[in-house]
């Protein structure tokens, strides 16, 4: 045997044992993790769900190789919430995400209790019975929260800046949901300590929306706070066309009211939120338990002004204010 031979022969054979171990690391690393996603809004995988998708992408997974991503929508649809959470939980996913708002996580829930679940954006987590505090979760489940005790307060001054002299508030949300029953206790507190008046005005159906609307026209009212909700939000385009008739100023949450002609919108930071989740994601699928995860409460909160929307209500916008918002849409 030639000495080339010998010597390559013998390094091959001293390679294999460390070899070995990286083919094992690569075969671990292709192994398919089944991520569900349970979406109630319509389009949830390109918009809220969209920063959860990146994060997880930057964390190795990627749909196709590692990753078998399983998303449902109820298209706004809550009487479906259910049949797709069953459906979801019969394909045995490894982490089912609860996407925006109470009643998916609330959902998802109800379909298993031992598969790990990972809330997005719940307003009251422990009072709507997901988990047992924020601190420990002490379930099957845990995420984001997405109501702060100051935010009430926020949004009041901020249309109070607008309107000024503490006119009437209108408050147009769904009773029927989880969140408002806490909201509501926040806008209370906030509105007696800063003497604004205010009146609620109740929708609980897409077509009960105008009519509440038209009520709080008729009352008074000098701007109008609406409550995330998802019957709100899908007759966002309803509520910004009527507040912009009456040339009411509103303020609404999520940012993508403000994008869609809202005037203003101030509410967690849902990038972020939706970023932690997917760290969460990783976390339980790395062995962590949802029980030991405590919920994260938002603590970066955007301010959006929509600038073409001001100038069409004939309203002006201070410099201080304009200054102090994230994005200005023009």
């Amino acid at each position: 045997m030639k000495r080339r031979e010998f010597i390559g022969l013998v390094g091959g054979a001293a390679a294999l044992p460390i070899l070995q171990p990286f083919a094992a690391q690569a075969q671990q690393s292709t192994k398919q993790h089944r991520i569900a996603y349970l979406a109630l809004l319509s389009g949830e995988n390109t918009t809220y769900a969209k920063p959860l998708l990146q994060r997880l992408q930057e964390l190795g997974y990627r749909e196709g190789q590692n990753m078998v991503w399983d998303y449902r929508s109820a298209e706004g649809r809550t009487e479906l919430l259910a049949q797709l959470a069953s459906e979801l939980v019969r394909a045995g996913p490894d982490v089912l995400i609860g996407g925006w708002g109470t009643l998916a996580p609330k959902a998802a829930i109800a379909a298993t209790r031992s598969i790990p679940i990972v809330f997005t954006s719940v307003g009251d987590p422990v009072g709507a019975g997901l988990v047992k505090s924020l601190r420990e979760p002490g379930g099957n489940a845990t995420g984001m929260s997405a109501l702060a005790a100051d935010i009430a307060a926020k949004k009041l001054q901020l249309l109070n800046d607008l309107v000024p002299g503490r006119k009437l508030v209108a408050v147009l949300g769904n009773p029927d949901t989880p969140y408002t029953a806490l909201a509501l206790k926040q806008i209370k507190t906030a509105a007696t300590i800063m003497e604004m008046p205010f009146t609620v005005f109740d929708a609980r159906t897409v077509d009960e929306v105008p009519r509440a609307i038209d009520r709080a026209i008729d009352a008074g009212a000098a701007s109008m706070l609406v409550f995330e909700d998802p019957v709100l939000l899908g007759a966002l385009q309803q509520i910004i066309d009527r507040v912009a008739k009456a040339r009411l100023p509103a303020i609404f949450g999520p940012r993508e009211c403000a994008a869609a002609g809202g005037l203003i919108a101030y509410g967690p930071d849902q990038k972020r939120a939706y970023r932690i989740a997917a760290d969460y994601v990783d976390k339980i699928l790395r062995g962590a338990s949802p029980a030991s995860l405590p919920v994260q409460q938002p603590t970066k909160f955007e301010l959006i002004i929509n600038l073409n929307t001001a100038r069409e209500l004939g309203l002006s916008i201070s410099p201080t204010l304009l200054a102090s918002a994230d994005e200005v849409i023009e």
